[in-house]
């Protein structure tokens, strides 16, 4: 349904009859691949429906809606039918929430630990994963799984002791969709592995031989259901190595030039069959990616800091996300992916890393003295292209379709846009300190800067829609008030800023537009209920998440 301008404001319906429609069936979420234009000039796509169910639905009321809007004179019937496909199309997108367009508000509070002791030892907190349509994270001895929508548990699991599950992120920074979770529980003499699904079921129960423990190193959980060991190999490096050194106050210079090479085995989380082995080889390292607490180890058994041996060469750990390991420690910066492929070798340690692109595939970007360079890589570990710049994909989407990458930055301070396959879809000037790529939404790409500036840029050539904030091309670093993050709705989009206080707060602008709907500073009074950057979206429904609990905003 649109209103044609040419026809006086008239309405033109397409009517399909369907003899086999219930009427009385009561009406499932609804939903379509569709485009996003808040004012429904394009709201379909013609992609099918998800369910038959709702398509034999959605045909039998559209008649009802067309004659309700005649009689009327509006378009109130479509237009609620309309919004409740862009609603549910946003609960299946990154960054997707069903409504952001008026103030939020706290619906619900759940109290309780938020992350694993594990993780909150090595200085991250409230790691979650969303797992379905559920918020799932490790709260003590305990797996919760939370309904978004409410805040009900919709299970919990108990775990035992010394639990370890993963895969899990860090609210608002690198939150993790995973189809399961594995857990790790039980005392080192005793350990099992299980694996958890979106329905609670545990799978396995298996028992964790100690001999592999001293085999293979020690067990972590890890992506696609499986567990993964890790150890050093190879013969220890001779004294002296280079010429690293630490000062009294613990800051290490210079270069540790020989170590071990890292060996990765990948198995089976239920069945403890094998699925492969990887080597990541020593590679020179600059002492401070050596020191014995940049980090925690792998096993974090030994967590006392030895200050007469600052160096440590066989310290390594991880972050494990859905679909790659992130390998850190000395002289093992790289990433695995969940089919064993090592990627990142080409980039000195500390120089730069390795994540994974939700569409599949991954980047690889490297810093050096003349700015910064990313390697796209395909799913299967190819590279597909090298990119002047700092490569990144939008926080959000209004379409379950790949977003865009922008590259920002490099030697000609250029902004350019590529496709998932490298290919290049244009090339414009750069602007003022943009560094974020905050959504793609309405056919705009929303831009944030350091200086606080949000930019909307037209997807198809880059060029200039709207500007939010005050742009100041002196600004060289954070100004007062700039932009982390942002979610939107499919017509509008909610900016998660950070103050120079450190306070988070929320603004909410039309994404075409760049209308200022709303906004929420953030506060520095604990006495003031203000927002975390902890927020994450799940199955439509905005959370905010910090270790000590969960509320739902809407």
């Amino acid at each position: 349904m649109a209103r044609d301008p040419d026809q006086g404001g008239a309405f033109v319906f397409d009517l399909v009859d369907d003899d086999t429609a219930d009427l009385d069936a009561p009406l499932a979420r609804s939903g379509t691949a569709a485009g996003s234009d808040p004012d429904g000039a394009e709201i379909d796509t013609g992609e099918p429906a998800p369910s038959a169910e709702l398509g034999r639905r959605a045909r039998a009321l559209a008649p009802v809606a067309a004659v309700l809007a005649i009689v009327l004179g509006t378009g109130f019937a479509i237009d609620g039918l309309r919004d409740d496909r862009r609603m549910e199309r946003m609960r299946d997108v990154p960054g997707g929430v069903v409504d952001v367009s008026s103030p939020l508000e706290e619906t619900w509070a759940w109290e309780g630990a938020v992350g694993s002791p594990l993780v909150t030892a090595q200085g991250r907190g409230n790691d979650v994963a969303l797992l379905g349509d559920l918020l799932a994270f490790q709260s003590g001895r305990e797996l919760v799984a939370l309904d978004p929508a409410t805040g009900d548990e919709a299970w919990v699991i108990p775990l035992g002791s010394f639990p370890d599950c993963g895969p899990t992120g860090a609210a608002g920074w690198d939150e993790v969709t995973t189809p399961t979770l594995v857990c790790l529980t039980g005392s080192p003499e005793a350990r099992e592995a299980m694996v958890i699904g979106p329905d609670g079921v545990i799978a396995g129960g298996r028992p964790l031989d100690a001999a592999d423990e001293r085999r293979y190193g020690h067990a972590r959980p890890g992506p696609d259901g499986l567990v993964l060991r890790a150890k050093r190999v190879g013969p220890e490096p001779a004294e002296g190595s280079g010429d690293a050194e630490c000062t009294e106050s613990w800051e290490c210079t210079g270069t540790v030039e020989s170590g071990r090479d890292l060996e990765v085995r990948a198995e089976d989380a239920v069945t403890g069959e094998e699925r492969w082995t990887a080597t990541v080889p020593f590679r020179p390292t600059p002492a401070e990616q050596c020191n014995n607490w940049s980090g925690i180890s792998w096993d974090s058994a030994d967590s006392a800091m030895d200050l007469d041996e600052m160096i440590d060469t066989d310290s390594f750990g991880a972050q494990f996300t859905g679909g790659l390991v992130q390998l850190h420690g000395c002289g093992v910066t790289a990433g695995l992916t969940s089919g064993g492929e090592v990627l990142g070798l080409e980039t000195e340690p500390g120089a730069g890393g390795v994540i994974s692109l939700r569409a599949g595939g991954y980047i690889e970007y490297e810093y050096d003295d003349d700015g910064v360079r990313t390697t796209l890589y395909a799913s299967d570990g190819g590279v597909v292209d090298e990119v002047d710049g700092y490569v990144s994909e939008p926080g959000a989407l209004d379409s379950p379709e790949p977003g865009a990458l922008l590259a920002f930055g490099g030697e000609e301070s250029r902004l350019r846009a590529y496709g998932t396959d490298g290919t290049m879809l244009w090339d414009a000037a750069a602007l003022d300190g943009a560094q974020v790529f905050i959504a793609q939404v309405g056919g705009s790409a929303i831009v944030g800067s350091w200086s606080g500036a949000v930019y909307g840029l037209d997807l198809a050539n880059g060029e200039e829609r709207w500007t939010w904030g005050d742009p100041d091309p002196n600004d060289e670093g954070p100004g007062d008030l700039f932009v982390t993050r942002g979610f939107t709705d499919g017509r509008s989009v909610l900016l998660v800023t950070h103050g120079g206080a450190g306070a988070s707060g929320l603004v909410a602008l039309d994404a075409l537009s760049g209308e200022l709907l709303w906004e929420r500073p953030g506060s520095t009074d604990l006495d003031e209920a203000g927002f975390m950057n902890g927020m994450v979206a799940v199955d439509g429904n905005l959370l905010e998440i910090t270790p000590q609990g969960v509320r739902g905003l809407g």
